[in-house]
């Protein structure tokens, strides 16, 4: 079983019903929390599952993660948790760069 690919799939899945959510379900800063989660985890969702398919799994496992910190945090926020949850939020951003950056090193060293 490709457990990358099970929870790139899954994140998306949570994305789309999180983004729903605050679309259709929440008001003020929840909503907002809501939508911008929903965004950036379905875009690395996405990136993730490309990395797989490009044989870098590494970027693939930082998307995940890294989405899994940011947008997290940000649907925690939503649903009540305290707002210094939001500390912890630019940690799952910086795996996302990361993500991003080690992407672009593994296409240089490819080509």
């Amino acid at each position: 079983m490709n457990w990358l690919m099970m929870l790139a799939s899954l994140s998306g899945a949570l994305a789309v019903g999180a983004g729903a959510f605050g679309a259709h379900g929440a008001s003020g800063d929840a909503a907002e929390w809501l939508r911008t989660g929903g965004q950036y985890q379905l875009i690395h969702a996405i990136a993730a599952l490309v990395a797989l398919r490009l044989d870098a799994r590494g970027p693939a496992w930082l998307f995940v993660v890294g989405a899994a910190i940011f947008a997290g945090t940000l649907y925690l926020m939503a649903l009540g948790a305290p707002r210094w949850f939001g500390a912890i939020t630019p940690i799952g951003g910086t795996l996302l760069i990361a993500g991003w950056l080690w992407l672009a090193w593994a296409g240089l060293r490819a080509g």
